[in-house]
Parts: structure tokens; C-alpha cells; sequence
């Protein structure tokens, strides 16, 4: 899917297919041009209208699923990102049924993969990965390293954080699998927001 890439972009998705040898069908949209004039949660609107446009076409091809490729570190500065800026614990599910488009289905299939070693995976095959793409972002395609992103701002911590304990980021990613609810105070079930006090006197 094209949400609106500039050229050098664009062809830098066609080159990378052409020397893995992966045929691909791109189509096109105007994402870019609309999330341009939003000034409130431009990011949140373009990633669900890109999810939208993906899971219309691909029913349209006939498939039940769109695949993402979120990663282990995608996950765990999520879950931090949730935590310091939208208080809120949540995270990034490896597997979820479209609630909007019936039958489909959403994977992310690198869930556990690190970033690391899909960079070294690039160097091996002499790749060019799009950084940004956007146009709010449009410099970095230049090779700027996005210094300003909340999602930067949580690599730089779980950076830092390493260095005193080289465990943390995958700490971070066993606890979201591990939630213990006993000490939980408050929680969302299907919408629905659950106190502690429910079961208090019980």
C-alpha cells in the first residue's frame, strides 16, 4: 500500500522486493494528503486508515489475514509509551480478529524478533529500509534518526536502562504475559472498566 510516498520511497520498496526476488502489488492512496491537515493525533488516524485500506484489499484478494511487522522492541516501548504518556498499561497483541472487518484477521508474525537482528538481517542482504515516510517526518529520509519521537525517547530509556540491568527490556516483555490481577487495581475488560472493589467484601 502506497499512502502517499514520495518517490525516492517508493522505489525503495520496489528495489527491495526486486533483489529478494518477492513479487508485490502495490496500490494507492491518499492518506498522506488527508492526516496532513490533522492537527490532533495525526499518527493514530494514519495507522488506522493505512490498517483500514490493508484489510479492504486483502479481502478483496481474497485473504483472511494482514500481517505487521511490529517487533520485540515495538512491543516493550509500547507497553512504556502506554505507561508514561497515556496512562494506561497496555500493549501490542501478537494476534487479534478485526472488529470492523469481519473475518479478518491481524498477525504480527516478528512479535518476538529483536530490532537488532532484523538490522543485521538488512546488512546481510544490502537492503534500504524507509525510516520515515510521512510527510510530518519527511527528514528523516534523509538519514536523520527521528530524535524527537516518544518512540525514540523509549529507546534512549531502555538504552540507559540496560545498563545496569541487561535483563530489562525482556522484563519489560515478560510482563505483559505475566499481569498479576490480584494487585491490580483497575482494568478494561471488553470495554468495560473493573475495580478492585468489586470483589473487595466478597
Amino acid at each position: 500500500m502506497d499512502p502517499g510516498y514520495n518517490e525516492i520511497n517508493r522505489q525503495l520498496i520496489i528495489d527491495n522486493a526486486e533483489l529478494l526476488n518477492i513479487p508485490i502489488k502495490m496500490f494507492n492512496t491518499q492518506i498522506y494528503d488527508i492526516v496532513a491537515n490533522v492537527e490532533e493525533t495525526p499518527c493514530y488516524l494514519c495507522a488506522r486508515m493505512r490498517r483500514g485500506y490493508l484489510y479492504r484489499y486483502a479481502k478483496e484478494l481474497g485473504c483472511n489475514k494482514i500481517s505487521l511487522g511490529h517487533h520485540f522492541d515495538d512491543v516493550i516501548e509500547t507497553v512504556l509509551m502506554s505507561t508514561l504518556y497515556a496512562a494506561e498499561f497496555k500493549t501490542m497483541m501478537p494476534k487479534l480478529k478485526s472488529t470492523n472487518h469481519e473475518g479478518m484477521e491481524l498477525i504480527r508474525p516478528m512479535y518476538k524478533v529483536r530490532e537488532d537482528d532484523i538490522i543485521a538481517w538488512k546488512r546481510y542482504n544490502d537492503l534500504q529500509f524507509i525510516r520515515c515516510a510521512c510527510r510530518l517526518t519527511e527528514n528523516c529520509v534523509l538519514g536523520d534518526d527521528g530524535i524527537g519521537s516518544k518512540r525514540q525517547e523509549m529507546k534512549a530509556l531502555i538504552k540507559k536502562l540496560r545498563q545496569t540491568n541487561s535483563h530489562i527490556d525482556t522484563n519489560i516483555f515478560r510482563s505483559i504475559h505475566n499481569v498479576n490481577l490480584d494487585t491490580v487495581i483497575g482494568y478494561k475488560k471488553g470495554g468495560v472498566k473493573h475495580s478492585f472493589l468489586e470483589d473487595y467484601d466478597k
